[in-house]
């Protein structure tokens, strides 16, 4: 494969692996605990805990992390949003009120924008310390 083509299939397999790998984690975290606890007062709360999703954000940081890290910036920021978004919308398509699709679409444009800032300043980051090292 000629050197042009090479790296937006690198950059395609990186995204679609790291939206594979943020639907896993979103099960592991948080597609096992699908009930709502009813407090004595008749209130309700979940069906996540919050050790749950904190556990999300922090493997997802350690993903983004990785791949910004090694200026796959798109990788990190549309693998993360596309595997998030449709781990949501499967997760929570059975809502019958309807409103899934506006937290869905808060998860889609929360992600993005988060993981957008995020990858682009760990990128720039390490291309800094690697310029200080290189002596450029």
């Amino acid at each position: 494969m000629g050197k042009v083509l090479q790296k937006p299939v690198l950059q395609l397999l990186a995204t679609l692996v790291l939206a594979g790998v943020t639907m896993a984690v979103w099960a592991a975290w948080l597609g096992w605990d699908q009930h709502r606890d009813v407090h004595p007062d008749g209130s309700t709360t979940g069906p996540y805990e919050a050790w749950q999703v904190i556990g999300l954000g922090v493997t997802l940081l350690a993903l983004v992390y990785w791949a910004a890290s090694r200026q796959a910036v798109a990788a990190a920021v549309l693998g993360t949003t596309t595997g998030l978004t449709v781990a949501a919308s499967y997760d929570w398509s059975d809502d019958s009120s309807g409103l899934f699709a506006i937290g869905v679409g808060m998860v889609m444009i929360g992600s993005l924008v988060v993981t957008g800032l995020l990858s682009l300043w760990i990128a720039s980051s390490k291309r800094k310390a690697g310029v200080g090292r290189s002596g450029h």
